[in-house]
């Protein structure tokens, strides 16, 4: 088997599948792009087609991997620092789904982050685990939350010591990180594993002035997504594992269950070649992404009585920053966030990455250029009206430091269940998952009480033109509740 990080094994093998002039009996129906419609053959042409194959012998085979992509993941474990990679073609959402049913089971308590993805929510319906959730300190600022500190999960343990495993962001949506060494070292003291959704950091082991990757900290089992920050294409992703705490067996039967037995080839050569790319240059091409993100900081900076948003060392869940986000208030730009973005958009040819009414997140990547950033700052410096003051907002209040849901999510998804008008669901019981997307941070969550601020709180995003996403029903005129 190859260690040679300058191959790309599964990508050539891909490759070299679609030169050949094999005639197919076998799926995709297209044959070799032969069959697609027109509109795709006119606009993308046939080697779309030529590469979406099927588990061919040549392609080796994604759930018992002996060739190429064995090859290819064993060259990205080595590359990431991990002892062991799974390659993903259903995101960073089936690494989730696989990780909670792993390593949790009906009735197990996990400590996790209030600000969770929704993905998580759903491991949790699907393994039964109880969630013992954690709030992070919040910026008032800009209406966020912060990581969780190792002074969070020691009170949540202190509390509930009988937690079988601590799941973590690193970093959050805005780039915010906490000290994840220490939260580490913690639970392996304790002797449970750390789950870290580092969907957003897989950059973070190529360049010493990123933050610490979460491998490099300690973590237990990591779950990247490629293609978000590095040159993979979109639902790419990857699993990395370490230690002696996480059943790899047990883990490969569950990325079983929560993947396509028909995986797409393209995916996962993508990854290969996400792979290949930084070997040959990863410091290089991230030392170019730095210079990128610090130039769009520093202008930023010298409008007049412009205050950088910079949460660093505020709190102990925030003692790092990935320099990649750039965050804006929304305030001294002259709209809500909504708003500001369709401006973006309308007028500058500019889309955000995370859009709330506070504060909009722009994401500086590999295919970033500078002419990109000078695009960016040239429409920030024309909207920018120091004069302004912040909007006057109703946030909700925080939630409480440590809580447990009413029923697992499991039990509430399960439950049954009745649609009610939203103002009548106060202090009902919630069997859906209410969230506003991006980022999809659930608000209202299965098991848990329905609160007054919550509700207005997620009015007030629909009103100023947020999507409201998770419910039964689209138009979030009704909630489902546990029915009495």
């Amino acid at each position: 088997m190859s260690t040679n990080q300058q191959e790309a094994p599964l990508w050539q093998a891909l490759y070299d599948c679609a030169q050949s002039s094999q005639v197919a009996f076998h799926t995709p129906g297209h044959k070799r792009g032969r069959g697609l419609p027109a509109a795709i053959l006119q606009h993308l042409g046939s080697f779309l087609g030529s590469v979406d194959l099927p588990e061919l012998p040549e392609l080796d085979n994604l759930f018992a991997p002996e060739a190429a992509i064995l090859e290819a993941q064993v060259l990205a474990s080595q590359l990431f620092g991990a002892e062991q990679t799974w390659f993903l073609t259903n995101g960073s959402t089936c690494g989730i789904l696989a990780a909670l049913l792993a390593i949790c089971g009906p009735g197990d308590q996990i400590i996790v982050p209030r600000n969770l993805h929704i993905s998580v929510i759903s491991g949790l319906v699907l393994c039964g685990a109880v969630p013992i959730f954690v709030q992070p300190a919040l910026d008032q600022q800009l209406n966020l939350a912060h990581s969780l500190s190792v002074q969070d999960i020691q009170l949540a343990f202190e509390v509930y010591p009988q937690a079988k495993a601590i799941f973590l962001i690193h970093p959050t949506y805005e780039g915010i990180c906490g000290d994840i060494s220490a939260i580490a070292t913690f639970a392996h003291d304790h002797g449970i594993p750390l789950i870290v959704d580092e969907a957003h950091g897989p950059h973070f082991a190529f360049n010493p002035q990123f933050p610490q990757s979460a491998l490099a900290a300690g973590a237990d089992l990591t779950i990247q997504s490629t293609h978000k920050m590095l040159g993979a294409l979109t639902q790419a992703a990857m699993l990395h594992v370490q230690g002696h705490l996480v059943n790899r067996q047990r883990l490969s039967q569950t990325l079983q269950l929560v993947q396509s037995t028909s995986p797409n080839y393209l995916l996962l050569a993508s990854l290969d070649a996400a792979r290949h790319q930084l070997a040959y240059a990863g410091f290089e091409i991230m030392q170019q992404v730095l210079v990128l993100a610090n130039k769009a900081h520093t202008q930023l900076q010298c409008l007049p009585n412009y205050h950088q948003w910079n949460p660093v060392g505020s709190t102990p869940g925030c003692i790092a920053l990935d320099q990649t986000r750039l965050t804006i208030p929304t305030y001294p730009f002259g709209a809500q966030g909504y708003d500001l973005d369709q401006m973006l958009i309308d007028s500058y040819q500019i889309s955000a990455e995370l859009i709330t009414p506070d504060h909009l997140t722009f994401l500086i990547t590999l295919g970033n250029t500078d002419a990109d950033i000078d695009q960016l700052l040239l429409a920030l410096q024309d909207l920018y009206q120091p004069h302004l003051q912040p909007y006057p907002h109703s946030y909700p209040k925080a939630k409480p430091p440590i809580s447990l849901p009413v029923l697992s999510p499991r039990e509430a998804y399960w439950h049954p269940s009745e649609a009610i008008p939203i103002m009548e669901s106060v202090g009902r019981v919630s069997t859906e998952s209410i969230c506003p997307y991006p980022p999809g941070i659930p608000t209202l969550l299965p098991g848990e009480r329905i609160q007054q601020q919550d509700l207005d709180w997620l009015l007030q995003l629909q009103q100023e033109g947020g999507v409201i996403t998770g419910g039964s029903d689209l138009s979030f005129n009704t909630l489902k509740v546990v029915r009495e």
